[in-house]
């Protein structure tokens, strides 16, 4: 009876954990899922399958493994959506582009950041998010995910190489040219 009970409470033990972890990754998956499909919806409907499948998955492992795991099937959402658009183009290409999709908000974006009272600065850094969004769906699938997990992350680039299932020196070129596109685009835009 006694090995039942500390099963069940190491499982309730890792459980929390684990709901402590996706709390704490919330945000900025989901502003990595929005950066990478350009539809609020759409990027909560990845996030949120990403977190069901680490919970029914993964929730038996260490809490260190837990960001890997979760990137690398986050990035596997990203692209499955990507395909799925590429065959939905291509069976009901002719329909108009907006046939199926309603007005949606962003409820992140309603949450009012503390601290940020000054309308003239708001309205810059809406301007400065808007040309960094656009310059970060701008870069090809692969480096878009190094920069995501080397600098949203903080991922080494051992770790990035794990979560991508490349070598390190495809994560270092990736991000290398990543950075530099980045760069060439913010620039020529402010």
């Amino acid at each position: 009876m006694a090995s039942v009970t500390l099963t069940l409470e190491a499982t309730q033990l890792s459980s929390s954990n684990l709901n402590q972890f996706l709390a704490s990754i919330e945000r900025r998956a989901y502003r990595i899922a929005l950066s990478a499909v350009g539809d609020p919806e759409e990027a909560l409907d990845i996030l949120q399958d990403s977190m069901l499948k680490l919970a029914r998955l993964y929730a038996g492992k260490t809490e260190p493994e837990w960001r890997i795991l979760f990137n690398r099937i986050l990035q596997s959402r990203i692209r499955d959506w990507y395909r799925r658009q590429r065959v939905r183009r291509a069976v009901i290409g002719w329909l108009p582009r907006n046939w199926d999709s309603e007005e949606s908000e962003d409820s992140f974006a309603q949450v009012e950041q503390p601290g940020t009272h000054n309308p003239r600065q708001l309205l810059e850094n809406d301007e400065l998010i808007i040309h960094i969004d656009a310059a970060v769906r701008a870069l090809p699938q692969r480096q878009r995910e190094a920069f995501f997990h080397r600098c949203w992350d903080g991922l080494s680039t051992k770790d990035t190489a794990t979560a991508m299932k490349i070598s390190e020196g495809s994560v270092k070129t990736h991000y290398s040219r990543a950075l530099k596109t980045l760069r060439n685009l913010l620039e020529s835009q402010l």
